[in-house]
């Protein structure tokens, strides 16, 4: 069903959290980066997690974010190979018993998603994203 499956952590200044990891030895596809995201990939799979500014992941989450000194918190970004298919996972998810809590819906011009919350209240967000649409 799925493709990939990425990360995505709240910072407060992409360009500074971009040369920390940088700097540790992280690389970046950087053809995925916007003013306020970038794109890490970690290991040999090419594991992706994206950074995002915090009030970007915020809207994203639709909930506050999490004092990190505190606890923490994420979500978790699942890809979808079309537009039909991020439909249907949103129709399973509520027949399973998750919540839908942000209709599938077009975001940004070239991404359209949803997002639900699981059985023990993890946040998830199901996108199909058209790079070609981004500008």
């Amino acid at each position: 069903m799925t493709k990939q499956i990425w990360l995505n952590l709240p910072v407060k200044n992409v360009a500074k959290a971009k040369d920390f990891f940088w700097k540790i030895g992280f690389s970046f596809n950087e053809q995925h980066d916007t003013p306020s995201s970038t794109c890490m990939v970690v290991g040999e799979s090419h594991f992706v997690v994206m950074l995002f500014e915090e009030s970007l992941f915020a809207s994203f989450s639709q909930n506050k974010l999490t004092d990190t000194q505190s606890s923490s918190e994420v979500l978790i970004s699942i890809d979808a190979e079309s537009v039909s298919e991020v439909d249907e996972l949103a129709k399973k998810v509520e027949e399973a018993g998750g919540i839908v809590f942000s209709p599938p819906t077009e975001s940004q011009g070239w991404m359209y998603g949803f997002g639900f919350a699981d059985l023990d209240g993890h946040r998830w967000n199901v996108l199909f994203m058209d790079f070609s649409k981004l500008s």
